[in-house]
Order: C-alpha cells, then structure tokens, then sequence
C-alpha cells in the first residue's frame, strides 16, 4: 500500500485572467459543463487513492468550501424527488476528508505550498494544480504514485509542449531517459531563451518532506513570487528528483482560449449534448463533413 495519503491543492490564486467573472467567484468554481474545475482535481485525487486533502484558499474563496461542505437541505429535496442519480454527484467527494488553510498573500504558488507544511508534517505527499485537468485510463496522479512507490524519490509529472511556449512552464532539463522516467539534471522556471528541452512541469507532483526546508527560505524567483520550480530545483541537488512523462491528454483551464476548448471537448464526449452540439456546428459550416 502506498504511503502517499495526503495531498496540497493550491487555490488562492486571483484568476484574473477570468475577470469579471472571477471578481465574486473562484476561479476554480468556474464549471466544466456540470462540475466545478476544482471537483475534477479533487475526484483525481481520490481515484488515486488520496484519503485527505488540504486546500490552499485565499480571500473570496468561500464558496469552495461551501461546494464541499454538506448541504442537507438540498440532498433532502433531491432524495424527497428521487433524483437519485443527482444525489449521487453531489455525495461523489464525501468519501475524502478535505481541509481549509489560507494563504493570507499572495506570495506565489511555492508559499502556497508551505502553508501547508503543518498538515502535512514528516510525510510523502502529493501536489495537484488546479489549472490543469488530465483524462487518462490510469490518473495522472496514481501514475506518479507508483512511481514513487518503486523508487521512494520525489517526482513531477510531464509533458512535451511546443517550444515556443516553454516560457509560460517550468521546464525541465534531463540527463538521462528511462521509459517514461527523466533523470533531472536541473528544473528551470519559464525560460525566456533557450530553453533545455520542450518537458514542461504539468501541475502533478509527489514530494518528500524535504521540500519545506527550501520553501521555508522564501526566496522570490520568476515574477517576483517564491517559485515551487526553484525550491524542486535545490532539492534535487541534494535528494534527486525524478520527472515522469505521464500518460493521458492534458486540458489548460487556466485560460481562457483552454477552457472554452476544454467545455467543448468534453461536451462532445458526453452523450447528453454531442448530437445538438454537432448539429450546431454542422449547421453553421463549422465541420468538415460535407
């Protein structure tokens, strides 16, 4: 059995690229189709074993907790109405325990991470971004989980992204290739120029508790905000940490172009709304078919 149990999902970020509609609501409340974004990081989560989760919030950011708080008046008219099937969607995240820090500034997403370090204490744990959805036969986590567990070290999930936006990841550097498995040789934060390799970091990791010791220095980076890229990078030149090239297609919903994309695609996967969305498209001249 593995013994990665807990796992940190930062949520205390502004989302002003959504704006206004983020001015009142979470940016990770924005739904895909009819589930919050945060809900398919959470299910993630979950599926790959995961018994506690700590979220990472910020001001205005109440209504994630609302979302998985109980909410009896509500699951009493569904069951009265025998909307089971709905009920169900709505019980799916009860079976994790999910707790709440803030991060009272925002000082970028390494501190959001070191927040943290009390729940997590002297244990292996997981790392889950919110920005980014991943589907695959295996989750992406429980893909690094097994890593973990075959090789006891640290791990960031990748991917191959076009070089010329290497800039927008942390991007990583390799020695050596293995499989799936990078030996790292160094992590470098949204290069300008030249970057080492097109593998950007895709928002799943798995750490030792070792971490906190370079987060706890608080150094800003990239933006002038304390980078999780550079406290990685310290610890892998002291306890190597090993990058894996997860299976599964990534979704950016982190902006705005990503997430219109990704609410069609899985529209188009789901076959309560697939036929009227072709149809749509097909009526407009937006498809290929003749």
């Amino acid at each position: 059995m593995s013994n990665i149990k807990k796992a940190i999902i930062p949520a205390a970020g502004l989302g002003t690229r959504f704006l206004p509609a983020t001015k009142a609501m979470p940016k990770e409340m924005l739904p895909i189709i009819d589930k919050p974004t945060i809900e398919y990081i959470v299910e993630e989560a979950i599926n790959s074993g995961i018994e506690d989760i700590i979220i990472v919030t910020g001001k205005g950011k109440r209504a994630i907790e609302d979302h998985f708080d109980n909410n009896f008046e509500l699951e009493h008219h569904l069951k009265k109405s025998n909307k089971l099937d709905i009920l169900d969607k709505v019980h799916q995240s009860s079976n994790v325990n999910i707790h709440y820090i803030r991060q009272k500034e925002p000082l970028g997403l390494g501190h959001a991470v070191w927040s943290a370090r009390k729940f997590i204490g002297n244990e292996p744990f997981a790392v889950l971004l919110g920005d980014d959805i991943v589907k695959s036969d295996t989750p992406c986590l429980k893909q690094l989980i097994d890593k973990y567990d075959e090789t006891g070290l640290s791990i960031v999930g990748v991917q191959e992204v076009p070089y010329d936006e290497t800039k927008r990841y942390g991007i990583v550097d390799f020695l050596n290739k293995n499989g799936n498995t990078y030996e790292v040789r160094k992590f470098v934060e949204k290069p300008i120029d030249n970057p080492p390799s097109n593998l950007a970091i895709m928002g799943r990791y798995i750490f030792n508790p070792e971490l906190f010791t370079y987060l706890s220095e608080h150094k800003k980076g990239a933006g002038q905000e304390i980078q999780l890229t550079d406290s990685i990078e310290e610890l892998n030149k002291v306890q190597k940490v090993l990058a894996y090239n997860f299976e599964g297609k990534r979704y950016d919903v982190g902006e705005v172009t990503g997430f219109i994309l990704t609410t069609l695609e899985f529209a188009l996967m789901d076959e309560r709304y697939k036929l009227p969305i072709e149809n749509y498209l097909r009526e407009r001249g937006y498809t290929n078919e003749n």
